[in-house]
C-alpha cells in the first residue's frame, strides 16, 4: 500500500500525487499522533524549554505541513470531491486547536516557564513564543467552566464551517454567471486583450461571439473600459450581488443568513471569554488594543479626506455631463469616466502601459530589485512537484548563497481557482539537531493568462498587486527566527502584516524600479520616460475617493464586529453599511448592492474587525519607505536595516518596537500623507 502523501514529512510537498481521498485520513492519522504526544508532553513534572516548547512545536508544525498543501489545493485547484473532503476536516482540526487552546496543564506549563529561573535565560523570541501562548489561552477560555469551554469549542467548530461555506458560495456565485455578447457593436471601448481573451471563454464554452465573467480580470475590461452603459450596468449587477438574495442568481448561493451566523457566533465566542464584543477580542492580537483608538485613526483619516474625495466626485460628475451629457454618475459609471477623464488629462491608460509590463519581465525586474535591496537572488528549481503546470518554483539564495527559502508562483486566473491574490505559509523556518529547515510560501494571483503568441500583459495595478504580495512572502521567507511560531509572519501583529506587502509597492513607483520591471513585449524598451512622468502625474489621481473607499470597508467591518450582539435584527448588516455609506462615501450606490456579502476579507479571510490594518500599516509602510527616500532608493544600507529588523525578526518581538528599531523613532502621518496626496 502506498504512503498518504500528505504524510510525507520530507521536505516540500507532493503535490502531483495528493488526492482529496488523501485528506481526511491523513489528518485523523496526524491528530492522533499529536494526542498520544501530548499527552506525555503535559505530564512532565518540571517543564523545560527542550522537553515541552520544542515538542510542542513539532507537533504543531507536523500537522501544518499535513494540512497546508490540502488547504492550498481547495482554494487553487478547487473541486467537487476537494470541497467535500476540506470540509470534512474543518471540524476535525477546529476540535483539535480549541482542545490545545483550553488545555489547562499546557497552559500550567507555560506560566512555569515564565516565572522559572531560566526565563532570564531566554533569548527575545523564546519569551515571545511563551507570551503569545498564555494569550491565546486567554482567548480560548482556558479557565472557563466545563459547560462553557464546551460551548466555545462547538463554536470554533462552526464558525470554521461558517467560514468554508462563505467562500464556497462566493467561488460558486462568481462562476455561476457569464455574459455572452455576439453583436460586435455592444464591444466598443472594450481592449484588444481583454477581447481575445473574451473569445477564447466563448470557444472553451462551445459558445459564438464573446463571453464576460465575474473573473476579475474580465469584469474589470468590462466595468472600465464598456462603451456600452447597459453592458457596463449588467456586468456591475452581476459582480455586486454575487453570493446575495438579490441580481441574477438572486438566492441560489445567498451568504445572508451565512453572514449573520458568523457574527452572533462571533460575538459569543468573545462574551465568553470576558470581552464586550468581537471588536475588543480581535484586538487582543493587534497593534491597536482599544476599540476607540481604531474608531479615532478612521475618523482622523475619514475628516481629511472626504473633503477631497467629494470634491474628485463633483469633478467628474462635471466630466461626465460636458463629454456624454450624463446629469448623474451611476455606480456602473464611476469606473469608465474616471478612466475617461485619467486619460484625457495625462494621456495614459491601463492599456497604454499593458505592452511594457509583460509578465516575465516584471518578475525578472522584481528578483533584481530585491538583490538591490537585500542582496539575495532568485533561482527557478525545475522538476519540483507542483499543482498546475502554471506553477514555478524559485529558491532565494543570500549573499553567501545559502538558500534562505523556497517560493511557488502561481500567477494565472483560471477556473476553480479562488479570486484575488495572496500569499500563505508553506512551511516556516525552524533549526532542530539536523539543521535549519527553509521556509516555503505560496504566492498566488489571478492576472490574465497568455494568449497564443501574446504574453500576459499586466496592468501598472497589477505590478503592485505583484511586489504586494511578494513583500508578504520576504517577510516569511527571509527570516532569522529558528522557532515557527514567531518566524515569519507568524506571531506579527494582525495590523503590521501588511507593513512588508504595502512598504515594496512603492519601489514599482520609482524612475530605477520601473526601468527594471519595464520593457515593452514585442521591442523589450523600456518604459519611456514620457510615460514614466504621465505615470507618476497619475499617481494621486481619485486618491481620495480610493481612501474613502478603505475607510468605508475599514468601518464598515470594524462597527460590525462591535455592535453585534447575540440576537442581532434581520438588517443589521444592511442598516450598519448603509449608515457608514452616509458617514463615508461621497458615491451613489443601488439599493440592490450587495457588497458584503462578497467581503471574504472579513467573513473568510482573517480580517475580521481588522481590515483597518490596511491603512494602519500603510502609515507604517510609508513611513518606512520614506528612510529610502533620504538615503537613495536601493542604498544597501538601509535595505540591510530593513531585513535585519522588519523581515529578519517577524513575529520574535512586538511590531512597535522593530518599527522603531529601524526608523530610529515612533511612526508619523506625514510620510503618507505626501505619497497619497492629502494635505496635512
Amino acid at each position: 500500500m502506498s504512503i498518504n502523501p500528505l504524510l510525507s514529512q520530507d521536505g516540500l510537498p507532493l503535490f502531483s500525487r495528493i488526492r482529496a481521498e488523501h485528506f481526511e485520513p491523513a489528518v485523523d492519522a496526524v491528530l492522533a499522533e499529536n494526542r498520544s504526544a501530548l499527552a506525555r508532553i503535559v505530564a512532565l513534572d518540571h517543564p523545560t524549554w527542550d522537553d515541552f516548547v520544542e515538542p510542542l512545536e513539532t507537533l504543531d508544525q507536523r500537522l501544518h505541513h499535513t494540512w497546508s498543501p490540502a488547504a492550498h489545493l481547495n482554494a487553487v485547484m478547487n473541486s467537487p470531491d476537494i470541497r467535500q473532503a476540506y470540509n470534512v476536516c474543518l471540524p476535525k482540526l477546529s476540535d483539535y486547536a480549541t482542545e490545545l487552546d483550553q488545555n489547562e496543564q499546557l497552559q500550567h506549563g507555560y506560566a512555569e516557564l515564565q516565572s522559572s529561573p531560566e526565563w532570564q535565560t531566554y533569548n527575545a523570541a523564546q519569551r515571545k513564543l511563551i507570551e503569545d501562548a498564555l494569550r491565546d489561552f486567554k482567548l480560548a477560555g482556558v479557565n472557563l467552566p466545563a459547560d462553557k469551554k464546551n460551548r466555545f469549542r462547538k463554536i470554533m467548530q462552526e464558525l470554521s464551517k461558517l467560514e468554508a461555506k462563505f467562500e464556497e458560495n462566493l467561488l460558486d456565485a462568481t462562476q455561476g454567471w457569464f455574459k455572452q455578447v455576439t453583436e460586435e457593436s455592444s464591444l466598443g471601448g472594450i481592449p484588444q486583450t481583454a477581447l481575445t481573451r473574451a473569445h477564447h471563454e466563448a470557444q472553451s464554452r462551445g459558445l459564438q461571439g464573446h463571453v464576460f465573467t465575474l473573473d476579475y480580470p474580465s469584469y474589470f475590461a468590462v466595468i472600465t473600459y464598456a462603451d456600452q452603459r447597459s453592458l457596463r450596468e449588467q456586468m456591475y449587477r452581476a459582480y455586486t450581488t454575487r453570493a446575495s438574495d438579490q441580481g441574477p442568481n438572486a438566492g441560489r448561493w445567498d451568504n445572508t443568513q451565512t453572514m449573520q451566523d458568523i457574527l452572533r457566533l462571533r460575538h459569543e465566542a468573545a462574551v465568553l471569554t470576558e470581552f464586550k464584543n468581537f471588536a475588543e477580542y480581535s484586538l487582543a492580537t493587534k497593534m491597536v488594543r482599544r476599540p476607540e483608538q481604531v474608531i479615532a485613526f478612521l475618523t482622523d483619516l475619514l475628516e481629511r479626506c472626504r473633503p477631497a474625495g467629494q470634491g474628485e466626485f463633483t469633478e467628474l460628475q462635471r466630466y461626465a455631463r460636458e463629454r456624454d451629457g450624463l446629469e448623474s454618475l451611476a455606480a456602473w459609471d464611476m469606473g469608465y469616466y474616471a478612466e475617461k477623464l485619467r486619460e484625457a488629462r495625462y494621456a495614459i491608460s491601463d492599456e497604454i502601459l499593458r505592452p511594457y509590463f509583460p509578465l516575465a519581465r516584471v518578475r525578472t525586474g522584481l528578483f533584481a530589485i530585491m538583490h538591490k535591496l537585500y542582496g539575495i537572488r532568485l533561482t527557478e528549481t525545475l522538476g519540483v512537484e507542483t499543482w498546475h503546470p502554471d506553477v514555478k518554483l524559485y529558491e532565494i539564495h543570500d549573499q553567501s548563497g545559502s538558500v534562505r527559502g523556497r517560493l511557488y508562483l502561481d500567477l494565472f486566473a483560471r477556473k476553480d481557482k479562488r479570486g484575488g491574490a495572496w500569499m500563505d505559509d508553506a512551511l516556516s523556518r525552524r533549526r532542530t539537531s539536523s539543521g535549519v529547515r527553509i521556509p516555503a510560501a505560496y504566492l498566488t494571483c489571478n492576472f490574465p493568462p497568455p494568449i497564443g503568441e501574446t504574453p500576459s500583459l499586466l496592468s501598472h495595478d497589477e505590478v503592485l498587486t505583484f511586489f504586494h504580495e511578494f513583500g508578504h512572502c520576504l517577510h516569511h521567507l527571509l527570516t532569522q527566527v529558528d522557532y515557527p511560531s514567531v518566524a515569519g509572519i507568524n506571531g506579527v501583529a494582525w495590523d503590521a502584516v501588511e507593513l512588508p506587502s504595502q512598504f515594496h509597492e512603492n519601489f514599482a513607483w520609482t524612475r530605477e524600479g520601473l526601468a527594471l520591471v519595464s520593457g515593452h513585449y514585442q521591442t523589450g524598451k523600456p518604459l519611456p520616460d514620457e510615460l514614466y512622468q504621465k505615470l507618476l502625474a497619475a499617481r494621486n489621481f481619485h486618491t481620495a475617493l480610493f481612501m474613502l473607499r478603505q475607510l468605508e470597508f475599514g468601518l464598515f467591518d470594524f462597527k460590525l464586529h462591535l455592535h453585534a450582539g447575540k440576537v442581532m435584527s434581520k438588517d443589521f448588516i444592511a442598516a450598519t453599511l448603509a449608515e457608514v455609506r452616509r458617514q463615508v462615501s461621497v458615491v451613489p450606490v443601488p439599493e440592490w448592492n450587495r457588497f458584503a456579502h462578497s467581503f471574504s476579507h472579513i467573513f473568510a479571510g482573517g480580517y475580521a474587525a481588522g481590515y483597518y490594518s490596511y491603512l494602519w500599516a500603510e502609515v507604517l509602510a510609508a513611513d518606512a519607505y520614506s528612510a529610502f527616500e533620504e538615503t537613495g532608493v536601493f542604498n544597501r544600507v538601509t535595505g540591510k536595516r530593513f531585513l535585519d529588523t522588519i523581515l529578519g525578526q517577524g513575529g520574535s518581538r512586538e511590531a512597535m518596537e522593530l518599527f522603531i528599531e529601524f526608523r530610529g523613532r515612533q511612526p508619523t502621518l506625514d510620510a503618507f500623507l505626501r505619497l497619497n496626496g492629502i494635505a496635512a
